[in-house]
């Protein structure tokens, strides 16, 4: 798919690696409807995406609530005339450990909404999302390109039973998509990316980052600008739908 003049959709688009993917987009002229919760950020990044010389727009909408995304992607539809990629990249971590015992007394769960908050934003909202744009390519005709972000934490990671169900549920959807709307000329790739350097990364401790490091063969935590050119090979190359691409310098959890 050529980017040039196609219309992306990029959820979380407001800050962080949302917004790095979609100025990275912007600067090869696409054009970028961008969602999240924050008017603020969304009203930077789109300012952000139109200094890389992309048209861009923001909308706030809750990826949860079902009746907001399909107004949210309708009124999308609307303003750009059309939609061709989505970017499925909007998340939420709440980490806790399943259990806690200590002295053996249980003194703590993991809580039904710490379970469920991340569910609902990551894989509700990653289906729904999907869902909305694989309707709206389909009935245009012209094919399309949908992009799950996952992790490496997808293989299970101690303290994120949540986000781990979640991020190895959304690279599940990748095939699924993947073989269903081939017909329709639509394809799916997703990233999992380990660490990767960004605004939240840098306000954490040296030694807690020397420990991540540590456990990268490369020794080293992955650039936005490489998850971006990732992204940009899921679009531009025809032949690939339904994969994964693991994005995390060989890191295993």
């Amino acid at each position: 798919m050529q980017i040039k003049d196609s219309v992306f959709v990029v959820t979380g688009g407001g800050r962080g690696l949302g917004r790095a993917m979609a100025e990275h987009l912007a600067a090869q002229g696409a054009k970028l409807a961008l969602v999240d919760l924050d008017t603020t950020v969304l009203e930077e990044a789109v300012g952000g995406c139109k200094e890389q010389g992309g048209d861009a727009r923001g909308y706030v909408c809750n990826i949860t609530d079902e009746a907001a995304v399909e107004n949210t992607f309708a009124q999308i539809k609307a303003d750009f005339g059309e939609v061709n990629g989505l970017v499925n990249n909007a998340g939420l971590m709440r980490d806790g450990m399943l259990i806690k015992v200590k002295d053996g007394e249980l003194v703590g769960k993991m809580g039904l909404d710490q379970w469920q908050s991340v569910v609902d934003v990551n894989q509700t909202g990653t289906f729904l999302c999907g869902r909305e744009a694989a309707a709206i390519m389909a009935v245009q005709g012209k094919g399309g390109v949908i992009v799950n972000i996952s992790s490496v934490a997808r293989a299970g990671n101690m303290g994120q039973t949540n986000y781990s169900a979640t991020k190895a549920a959304v690279a599940t959807m990748v095939v699924a998509w993947g073989r269903e709307l081939a017909r329709h000329g639509i394809r799916t790739g997703g990233i999992a990316p380990g660490v990767i350097a960004t605004d939240m990364t840098a306000q954490m401790k040296p030694e807690a980052i020397e420990r991540l490091v540590s456990a990268v063969p490369l020794r080293r935590l992955g650039e936005v600008s490489e998850m971006a050119h990732t992204l940009q090979y899921i679009i531009e190359n025809d032949f690939f739908t339904g994969r994964v691409v693991e994005m995390d310098g060989g890191l295993r959890m």
